[in-house]
């Protein structure tokens, strides 16, 4: 796949929509907020567990480093252009450290969330209730976790999914994790 300026922007753009949980334009703390809290209720995790609060704490770190960023604190407001500057800078020209910096924390802890059995991975219908969650399809989660699991273990370990958001955040494949 060649990886175009249009295709991450576009994906990024998208990402962008998801998150601006309220439709008005502009993302805010309250939209990571809404994300966190939609998984919380998706496993019926309480936001007050140690789970709980590592996942917001982690949303609020992603949020947080946004915010600093794109310069407007951390209660203001980013726009959409603001978020595809900080977005290229941090993710795309910051390769693969760039994405390790800014999202794994959270794709960890949401692991930590999805992870029911416990056994340090997420199986088909841990991944099926965790894109439920994020407004994904019940096909398109199946038809994604058979495509991420290319070494056919029957789970998607963390890295695996690291390198899944960033590959696909970073135009390298199709496999969409995005709902809503």
């Amino acid at each position: 796949m060649v990886v175009t300026a249009s295709v991450q922007d576009s994906r990024l753009k998208r990402r962008f929509e998801l998150w601006d949980s309220n439709g008005d334009g502009a993302i805010d703390k309250s939209d990571y907020e809404s994300e966190a809290r939609r998984i919380l209720q998706g496993f019926g995790e309480q936001e007050n567990s140690p789970k709980g609060r590592a996942l917001v704490s982690a949303y609020n770190g992603l949020w947080e480093k946004l915010a600093g960023k794109a310069g407007v604190g951390p209660q203001g407001k980013v726009s959409l252009q603001d978020y595809l500057r900080v977005s290229e800078e941090e993710l795309v020209q910051g390769g693969d450290a760039g994405f390790d910096r800014n999202l794994r924390p959270t794709i960890e802890a949401i692991v930590d969330i999805a992870d029911t059995d416990g056994d340090g991975e997420v199986n088909p219908s841990e991944f099926k209730r965790w894109l439920r969650a994020a407004g994904v399809d019940e096909r398109q989660a199946d038809s994604a976790f058979r495509q991420l699991d290319g070494n056919g273990s029957g789970t998607l370990s963390v890295e695996e999914l690291v390198e899944a958001v960033r590959d696909f955040h970073q135009g390298k494949h199709d496999i969409s994790l995005l709902g809503r």
